[in-house]
């Protein structure tokens, strides 16, 4: 290698970006208020249909209110229920925003200034002006729930092609007047104002491209349901009423019941009743057939006998009956098949006795679809729910008749398990999604506040949708409260995937902050969001255990506490300069996520450094077991401001579940600290030492040793130094070379040879090296720490060579040490015959991952050229390179294998990587076939990068746990230099995280070394 100069290097944190926005916290303005009246936010990506609401007169507007007066609305007394009661709420939304309420006047006449609103074929106001040629609807007419807005002289007409597309023609106005459909499920204000208008035109929503969108009450105990009966009496019609119009004013159309301990239909009879007025289509879960719930049967046990079809047919049959014909007048969707009593297989006698059982099932469930029905059962739509042990039979060639839906299932962790298959893509029946954001079960649970990005929904959903995976989305939203934000996007996304791309999903969190709290820190509410959700995938508060962020090495648990610490900071200050009226909205939507999940995640690494630094044998750590202790308070404090508050009460109970302390996969009883380490003190003072990069104090070696210095990375690292005793004494550090520079801060420009302290606690010493001055390759030296009669010792080693003759930008250093390369920091992109590599901002742990955006080529993915990525980096030694290449754990959408990579160093042959070689799928059922599979795959060398245990713990590492799957493999090195590193496409699901080089098992973290990337010129 030539000498040359480095002229400009960049040092890219992993989350640079996250440290800017926390950073950003600090300019926000000392404004002391912010009216909710500001201007109207620009809905591009929050509706399909354009702003047309505007708050200024001009000649041809049509005026919804000015100057205290409204105008009427007229339906007509023939159209739907559900549509008289959405007019009735849009009357009293214009109260919301203008202080006065319009009139709804059941009636089939015209009036002039007037806001008609009706079904196409159901209202003869709406038929009248369509035989009178004065309104258009050949674009809606017919189709599903699709409407028009147009103005029509002095009036404007709301039309829909249905009775949901009516009503969500209704809530459009609703929404762009300034009422959001979280007015009452978050207390969020209408945006006042005293003047709206319409502007003339005619405005079309066209059918969604999801047909069925919906969500799953699941999980509802103690939180949902402890609130629904204070509030309510009872998880029974009257809650579900409020659900029923959010889902509307979502534009969401579907439903599955509360089910834990509920009966929907049972419960309260008005449940069935009030769902079928408001317009939504009811199912039940992938474990509740024929519109029968769970607890229909456990309390009919003794009566209907065994859940046992093989055995039990006649009486289950007529339990099937019963429940169809009380529920055939309704719009459903039926579930068809079965699993066992309770969320589990139907029998233990391996899958094909289960197979068998079930096909018998679906032929004795379809001829009572036919009896209550009078009809063909293809005429009536059904769908069957592949969940868990299920996909394995659908795996093994199991099947439905083609008029059913079959409902694919994600992990139940949020990663898709089968994309839609190519032979199901003209199935009559159509394909389905069920999707959790909220899982209480193995392999741990995942219900307490939202910890799912919109870059992760937005990839998922759209690796759905690309696959013809379109007919029905049905969502595991737990409590409702507090996913409201992932709930809202896919809701959103649904109507219309083609609206959001992958770089609009930062406009799309803008936007709704916008919509429910103002424009003017619309960008700052929607960056709190973003970073909370992204900081808990990170670890989940379920799985959270000490020892996940190392303390020694890279300073990661610092840095993870500094990243949540300045966004509750953030937090905090948008709270202070908001209005009091968005405070309650401010609380549930963004605050509360955010400080509580910030104190969980503190509350663990405190608890690593009391275990860390007790191992050690530092004072301190009772230092930081204080400190988990306050965390433990503060969220007290937090949970019961929301819960009896919060809204002057409104959500009591709301926020109980437990999310401290789990030890299994089961919600604990109570929150409670893991155990903590208390350090005895000595009596007299009594020095002690540790450095950066090692678990061990000098109570195990008094010769510890500072990780290697690498002239190109130009580090600094600590020597902490610590009283194990009472009082204080005076510390002398001083070196041996010239070269080893010691600082009392680390970004100080001023080192000297000695330092001298006194330390009465522990004190921070930081080392840096002087490269002026080292002229060999290879140098060491020593720090020597006295104090209080002792002596310590710390190593210090250092390399130098000349910097390598390259051009531009690389990864890598001189040492060989472990380094860190963002996928997205790629120095090629070369597109493939039929795919491309695509950025996909903030997905992922760090700024960006790599994945590909399916078309309808991509199908022909393996034809041409493949798309590839080259990263350039720098290798300094001719031996062998370890790679781990971190993917997103999108399930392996094939039963035969695992996804694929291929990788090649520089022009050597592609290596393909399987994922899941040497890995368990640990959703699958231990079951004997699934055990003997597992036996039977081929490992990987075994590389650890990162996971290996630390001595004080036994952290959950897992793909789940840790969202990430590692890739391995090693390469020969040929030659010192810069190489050049490729990434393959082979199966388009696989997204790309990042490359981790060289894996240094000796200073282990969660996240690797940071990323460093160099610029020569």
């Amino acid at each position: 290698m030539k000498s040359k100069k480095m002229k400009k290097s960049t040092f890219n944190i992993m989350w640079r970006k996250t440290i800017r926005r926390a950073l950003a916290s600090l300019c926000l303005g000392l404004a002391l208020c912010v009216t909710v009246n500001a201007d109207p936010v620009t809905t591009k990506h929050l509706s399909v249909v354009p702003q047309y609401v505007q708050y200024d007169a001009t000649s041809s507007a049509f005026c919804i209110a000015s100057n205290g007066k409204t105008a009427n609305i007229y339906v007509s007394p023939d159209d739907w229920q559900g549509v008289i009661r959405a007019a009735k709420d849009l009357g009293d939304d214009i109260r919301k925003v203008t202080g006065t309420a319009a009139r709804v006047v059941c009636a089939d006449s015209l009036v002039k200034e007037s806001i008609i609103v009706g079904t196409i074929g159901k209202s003869p106001l709406i038929d009248k002006l369509v035989s009178d040629g004065r309104i258009d609807v050949s674009k809606v007419k017919g189709q599903w729930e699709s409407f028009v807005i147009q103005t029509v002289g002095d009036n404007l007409v709301v039309a829909g092609s249905d009775k949901r597309g009516t009503i969500y023609g209704i809530y459009d106005i609703s929404e762009k007047i300034g009422v959001s459909p979280w007015y009452w499920w978050a207390d969020v204000p209408a945006r006042h104002s005293a003047s709206l208008y319409v502007k003339s035109g005619r405005y079309v929503q066209p059918s969604p491209k999801v047909k069925y969108r919906g969500i799953f009450i699941n999980d509802e105990w103690p939180s949902f349901g402890g609130w629904a009966s204070a509030k309510f009496g009872g998880i029974n019609s009257k809650v579900y009423a409020h659900i029923f119009e959010l889902l509307l004013r979502l534009k969401a159309n579907y439903f599955w019941p509360a089910m834990w301990g509920s009966a929907f239909n049972e419960d309260d009879p008005q449940s069935p009743v009030v769902a079928d007025m408001y317009g939504i289509v009811m199912g039940t879960s992938h474990h509740e057939p024929m519109m029968r719930a769970h607890k229909e049967y456990t309390k009919r046990r003794d009566e209907v006998g065994e859940w046992n079809y093989a055995t039990n047919k006649a009486n289950l049959d007529k339990f099937f009956t019963d429940g169809l014909t009380r529920n055939k007048n309704y719009e459903n969707i039926i579930t068809i098949g079965m699993r066992g009593d309770g969320d589990k297989a139907m029998s233990d006698k391996g899958d094909e006795e289960n197979m068998k059982i079930l096909a018998d099932v679906v032929a004795g469930q379809r001829e009572i679809i036919r009896n209550v029905y009078d009809k063909d059962p293809s005429e009536v739509p059904q769908l069957w729910a592949i969940f868990t042990e299920v996909q394995r039979y659908y795996d093994k060639g199991f099947t439905v008749p083609d008029d059913v839906m079959l409902l694919f299932c994600d992990n139940n962790w949020g990663y898709m398990r089968r994309t839609g298959p190519e032979k199901e893509k003209n199935r009559k029946g159509g394909m389905g999604l069920y999707y959790h954001i909220d899982m209480n079960g193995g392999p741990n649970n995942d219900r307490w506040v939202n910890n799912t990005t919109i870059p992760k929904l937005r990839e998922q959903f759209n690796l759905a949708y690309r696959t013809g995976i379109d007919d029905l989305w049905i969502v595991n939203v737990g409590d409702l409260k507090p996913k409201e934000i992932p709930i809202d996007f896919i809701m959103r996304y649904a109507w219309d995937p083609d609206m959001i791309a992958a770089e609009d999903t930062d406009a799309y969190m803008t936007e709704w902050a916008a919509q429910n709290f103002g424009d003017k820190y619309a960008t700052d509410i929607a960056d709190i969001i973003s970073q909370y959700t992204k900081y808990n995938l990170w670890r989940k508060a379920e799985v959270q255990t000490p020892g996940v962020f190392s303390v020694s090495n890279h300073r990661e648990a610092d840095r993870v506490d500094a990243l949540w610490k300045g966004l509750e900071a953030k937090a905090e200050t948008i709270r202070k300069v908001l209005p009091a009226g968005l405070d309650d909205a401010y609380y549930q939507l963004v605050y509360y996520p955010t400080v509580a999940s910030s104190g969980v995640a503190r509350i663990y690494n405190a608890i690593t450094r009391n275990r860390h630094y007790a191992y050690q044998g530092r004072p301190s750590a009772n230092d930081w077991s204080e400190v988990a202790k306050e965390l433990f308070e503060r969220d007290k404090r937090l949970s019961a401001y929301y819960n009896d508050t919060l809204a002057n009460g409104k959500w009591k109970r709301m926020m109980s579940d437990v999310h401290i302390g789990y030890v299994k996969w089961s919600m604990p009883k109570e929150n409670k600290l893991p155990k903590m380490k208390k350090v005895a003190m000595d009596e007299a003072p009594l020095m002690g030492g540790s450095v950066e990069g090692n678990d061990f104090a000098d109570n195990w070696n008094e010769n510890l040793t500072l990780p290697m210095f690498d002239f190109m990375l130009d580090q600094t690292y600590y020597i902490d130094v610590f009283n194990r005793g009472n009082g204080s004494f005076k510390c002398s550090a001083k070196v041996n070379k010239p070269w080893i520079v010691l600082k009392a801060v680390e970004n100080s420009r001023k080192g000297q040879q000695a330092i001298s302290t006194e330390v009465d606690g522990e004190k921070r010493i930081w080392v840096a090296v002087d490269w002026n001055k080292v002229n060999d390759r290879n140098v060491n030296g020593i720090v020597e720490l006295e104090g209080g009669g002792k002596t310590i010792r710390v190593a210090v080693n250092a390399f130098k060579c000349d910097m390598p003759n390259i051009k531009g930008a690389f990864f890598g250093n001189l040492s060989g040490s472990e380094f860190s390369i963002p996928a997205d920091k790629y120095d090629k992109n070369i597109a493939g015959s039929n795919a491309s590599w695509t950025v996909f901002p903030d997905l992922g742990r760090g700024g960006a991952c790599m994945g590909v955006e399916l078309t309808g080529k991509t199908k022909d993915k393996n034809a041409g050229n493949p798309a590839v990525l080259e990263y350039r980096m720098l290798l300094p030694e001719k031996n062998e390179v370890t790679l781990c290449i971190g993917i997103l754990p999108t399930q392996d959408i094939q039963p035969e294998r695992g996804l694929r990579l291929a990788v090649a160093l520089d022009d050597g042959e592609p290596v393909v990587l399987d994922a899941r070689q040497g890995f368990y799928d640990e959703f699958r059922e231990y079951t004997p076939e699934n055990l003997a599979l597992s036996k039977n795959l081929k490992p990987l060398p075994k590389v650890e990068n990162g996971i290996k245990l630390l001595g004080f713990g036994q952290p959950k590492r897992n793909e789940v746990f840790d969202n990430m799957r590692w890739l391995t493999t090693r390469f020969k090195v040929k030659e010192a230099g810069l190489h050049t590193l490729k990434l393959i496409m082979v199966d388009p699901e696989v997204v790309l995280e990042r490359i981790v080089v060289n894996p240094d098992n000796n200073h282990p973290s969660y996240f690797g070394a940071p990323e460093r990337q160099f610029l020569l010129k």
